[in-house]
């Protein structure tokens, strides 16, 4: 899953330098690769197989060549990356951010945004998709926030962020040909909008009410027991819509699972054990003027994909590639195996070619999702958590593979 995981972020990378230049790379981002992966989820595995390519040595993969995702799916994902980071841009800049309160500065930098939007857009329109609604939503999204006041519906300052990524899920399975997943993918990018949304506002609301600007969680004095809840039902949601949707196959619809049934509630459980809920305060009303209102500089700020869902950092890099014979390999292999690190360890270094392995007893539950917590390998539900204290609710009905019988 790893590997899988890296091979769309890098796919999506080189489709932004591909399309648009070196310059656009700096647009790659975690929420981005989900449109990738589900376009490549619900294609026959010849038409996978077809998206994928070995791209050349990288500094980032420590000057190793790699698959990496490519086609449509790539190409969407970098059209969404583009268009909304150049409405982030356009932001900060509105803002005054940083150096961006110099004028000459600005000036370039608004060049750069308009520049995206005109690719993002083009590439969009060579894909079928009209990127307009995601400029639509983040155009709405500072005249919303202007209104908030307290005691607003927190969901109404999210909706544009859902209305955005709902679009982007649903184009997927238009592009992947099936056409009956566009509704249940639509309901799963708005969920997904919205975790992204409230998950970044709560990681960032400690430092918000440090500098004075404006947190969404706090300018509608919610709290934070109702982000909570608000948070778990969409977790919940997704994954009842992923149940109607059709991927390909379970193979190939695993990394999906992962990432968007699995993922997301720990990046609740991390976000809300983390400094966002930390401060010790019910009611989130620091950094706020006597009507409620904080520094509206932060207007738009979080786009439609928000925060990124707290997947795991990509693996640190490898080692320099190791070019040993058969002899020294088969010696290097025989040494870690005696070390239990060819069975225990993962990954593991490859003794021929350095590269990382997975280790035998990661394997040992079949479609396991990767997840790391197995208690071993004859209790595959714990892969899945099935049996957990909400009574299996984290994998009922789902297509992860795990045996749940327990």
């Amino acid at each position: 899953m790893r590997t899988e995981w890296m091979a769309h972020l890098c796919g999506l990378c080189l489709a932004l330098k591909g399309d648009h230049g070196q310059f656009a790379r700096i647009a790659t981002n975690y929420d981005g690769l989900v449109i990738s992966v589900l376009v490549e989820a619900q294609s026959s595995r010849e038409e996978a197989g077809a998206w994928r390519r070995t791209a050349g040595p990288c500094p980032l993969r420590g000057m190793r060549s790699a698959p990496v995702a490519q086609g449509e799916g790539a190409r969407l994902a970098a059209s969404v990356s583009l268009v909304l980071a150049s409405a982030k841009m356009r932001d900060h800049v509105a803002d005054g951010d940083g150096v961006l309160a110099r004028r000459p500065v600005a000036a370039v930098a608004r060049r750069v945004a308009a520049g995206w939007d005109r690719a993002g857009a083009r590439t969009g329109s060579e894909l079928g998709f009209d990127t307009a609604v995601l400029v639509d939503a983040v155009e709405r999204q500072a005249g919303i926030e202007a209104l908030v006041r307290t005691g607003t519906p927190l969901l109404e300052v999210t909706e544009p962020t859902e209305t955005a990524t709902a679009a982007a899920f649903g184009y997927t399975a238009v592009l992947a040909g099936k056409p009956a997943n566009r509704p249940p993918l639509e309901e799963a990018g708005r969920l997904f909008g919205r975790l992204a949304h409230l998950l970044d506002a709560v990681e960032d609301l400690t430092e918000d009410a440090r500098t004075g600007a404006w947190n969404p969680v706090a300018a509608t004095g919610t709290d934070l027991a109702e982000v909570r809840r608000l948070c778990d039902d969409a977790v919940h949601g997704v994954r009842l819509a992923l149940r109607e949707v059709e991927f390909a196959s379970k193979a190939q619809g695993r990394l999906a699972h992962l990432l968007l049934a699995h993922e997301l509630e720990r990046s609740v459980e991390r976000t809300f054990a983390g400094g966002g809920c930390a401060t010790g305060h019910g009611r989130a009303g620091h950094g706020q003027d006597e009507h409620g209102q904080g520094g509206h500089g932060q207007a738009g700020h979080r786009g439609a994909f928000g925060a990124p869902p707290q997947m795991p950092p990509p693996p640190a890099p490898p080692e320099p590639p190791r070019r040993r014979g058969l002899i020294a390999g088969c010696l290097v292999w025989t040494g870690l195996f005696c070390t239990g690190q060819v069975c225990c360890k993962d990954p593991y270094h490859d003794p021929w070619d350095g590269r990382p392995r997975e280790g035998w007893c990661a394997k040992c539950c079949d479609n396991c999702d990767g997840c790391g917590n197995c208690d071993g390998c004859d209790n595959c539900c714990n892969c899945c958590q099935c049996c957990g204290e909400d009574g299996g609710g984290c994998c009922d009905g789902c297509d992860c593979g795990c045996d749940c019988g327990c």
